[in-house]
């Protein structure tokens, strides 16, 4: 079973447009709710997969209980730590062309009660969690070693933590050795603090995160794949690349991918390439089944062309 943490979820509203002019009023031809956060995105690709999960989330107000409710009609279990605020809800606006433009709101801001309760839920909820994935923003009353102590809650409840953390919350919970964290370039650049150019940069960058604490480090670099280094070694592979209906969500499905298959080597590796280009093949938010998958198209190897630029350098 996974266990998923998201500190600050969101309901998503989308709006299709035939255009965005700005200063007009705008109609738009279809709209839709889901529900939002990368953990809750990774909850939703372990349900899609087949596999047990659970959603622990801070929720208030009828945003709140909307997201619970698409949550459960999805198969994801939903374990809800009341707030006084209210979730938050973030717009999108889609062109036909594909772009996407998303105004993500702050959220609430949790008291230091509400911090402890969401912490206490996760010791007591993780049941028979082989896995706790603490995933995305935090909100405000969450420090950036917020996520430091929910790797600490995630020991004592005897399951490995897996963290997709941004900036400065990355930093602070290196040193409580999570099991696998998984930045982007830019996140892996902005930690070590240089630009990250070729293959090689990014592999010396989750060495040097690893000797922080980390366990393993499964990096995402856009077109370029993903790299994973931990105690196995370092190993990169790729998958086809296609017309993306979406990338929304192809992120937290490839993390919930590497996930099901265990965390950890080539095998993982290959899975979460392949749940996150299925993810990329899909309309919106959806998440794939065990049919979307095209593992054999996958590549991985161990013999890393070091020296392969990389298409989206990372800058700190």
């Amino acid at each position: 079973m996974i266990l998923t943490v998201t500190p600050n979820p969101s309901l998503d509203r989308t709006y299709e447009l035939p255009s965005l002019d700005r200063g007009r009023v705008l109609r738009a031809a279809g709209d839709r709710v889901d529900p939002g956060g990368k953990g809750v995105t990774v909850s939703r690709a372990a349900a899609a997969a087949g596999v047990p999960t659970t959603a622990v989330l801070p929720l208030g107000g009828a945003p709140g209980v909307l997201l619970a409710e698409l949550l459960g009609g999805q198969g994801v279990d939903v374990t809800a730590v009341s707030i006084t605020g209210q979730t938050r809800s973030n717009i999108s606006l889609a062109e036909p062309d594909g772009t996407l433009t998303k105004i993500n709101a702050t959220g609430p801001e949790l008291s230091p009660q509400e911090s402890a309760l969401l912490l206490d839920t996760v010791r007591t909820a993780r049941a028979d969690a082989s896995w706790i994935a603490g995933c995305g923003s935090l909100p405000g009353g969450l420090g950036p070693e917020w996520y430091a102590d929910l790797v600490a809650a995630g020991r004592e409840a005897g399951a490995r933590v897996a963290l997709d953390a941004p900036g400065p919350a990355l930093r602070a919970a290196l040193p409580a050795g999570p099991d696998v964290i998984k930045p982007n370039t830019s996140e892996l650049a902005a930690t070590v603090g240089r630009r990250l150019s070729t293959l090689g940069d990014a592999v010396e960058a989750a060495q040097e995160l690893r000797a922080l604490g980390a366990g393993a480090v499964l990096a995402c670099l856009g077109r370029d794949g993903l790299l994973l280094v931990g105690e196995q070694g370092a190993c990169h592979g790729t998958a086809p690349a296609a017309a993306a209906r979406s990338t929304v969500g192809s992120g937290s499905a490839a993390l919930a991918g590497f996930l099901i298959a265990g965390g950890d080597g080539p095998g993982a590796l290959c899975s979460a390439l392949a749940h996150g280009a299925a993810a990329d093949r899909l309309p919106g938010p959806a998440m794939p089944a065990p049919s979307d998958l095209r593992q054999a198209e996958v590549r991985i190897t161990r013999d890393l062309p070091l020296d392969l630029p990389l298409a989206e350098p990372g800058t700190p």
